[in-house]
């Protein structure tokens, strides 16, 4: 059975490939311990689960202000209709978190542009911080971590998702194929970005590298470079 076969349940990831997608969801989580920081970055994505952990770790006060950045993709120009910045913000106010507390950069379309449009808007504001916890859906802390050391290096990050299991995310997304597709695409980026100066390096060990070339083989690489 391949990842195309219709008998598998549309929100169930295919038993043969469980294993290898269980290893990559776990290497991208960096299980970093939260604390609270001068300000959260909520990363712009398809996934609504940044603005949710953003708004939950507001008001259990881990940070007094929160940054949401991002304009769209192509995997979020239909979830997201008006950036995602803007839909994560709608939704942080929605949730009582006060307009004041909020700031909007809407223009990164990558994670680099996050980074460094999100030091310049505080820059601008004259907002000095000292440390961050950057929230992003689950497979990208990692690569967060890595482009954030590279262009922000001063920056003490905690990086976080919204904490739910493999199988609720992929029920939250709906779309099991979409989740693997990204898990193999942003642990090639970890690599890849890393060799062209993008991020600062990190170990990828053999059984990571091993799913990851098992998951691209079943064919998995929709979002591959």
């Amino acid at each position: 059975m391949t990842h195309a076969d219709q008998s598998t349940p549309a929100t169930t990831i295919p038993a043969e490939h469980r294993a290898d997608v269980e290893t990559l969801w776990d290497y991208h989580n960096m299980h970093h311990e939260l604390r609270p920081c001068d300000i959260g970055i909520g990363l712009g994505s398809h996934d609504l689960g940044v603005a949710i952990i953003a708004t939950d770790l507001y008001h259990r006060g881990y940070f007094p202000r929160i940054v949401f950045t991002g304009a769209n993709a192509p995997t979020t120009i239909e979830r997201f209709p008006r950036g995602e910045a803007i839909h994560y913000r709608q939704y942080a106010i929605e949730h009582g978190v006060p307009d004041d507390s909020i700031y909007v950069e809407t223009r990164a379309t990558n994670t680099q542009e996050n980074f460094e449009m999100t030091r310049g808007l505080l820059e601008s504001r004259g907002i000095s911080v000292e440390s961050a916890v950057v929230m992003s859906r689950p497979y990208q802390q990692r690569r967060a971590y890595a482009t954030a050391k590279k262009l922000w290096p001063e920056l003490d990050l905690v990086c976080v998702s919204n904490p739910l299991s493999l199988d609720d995310y992929v029920q939250s997304i709906g779309d099991p194929k979409k989740v693997i597709d990204m898990l193999v695409g942003d642990t090639q980026r970890v690599k890849v970005y890393a060799d062209r100066g993008f991020a600062v390096p990190q170990d990828i060990p053999a059984h990571v590298e091993a799913a990851y070339i098992q998951l691209a083989g079943a064919g998995y690489t929709a979002r591959l470079i």
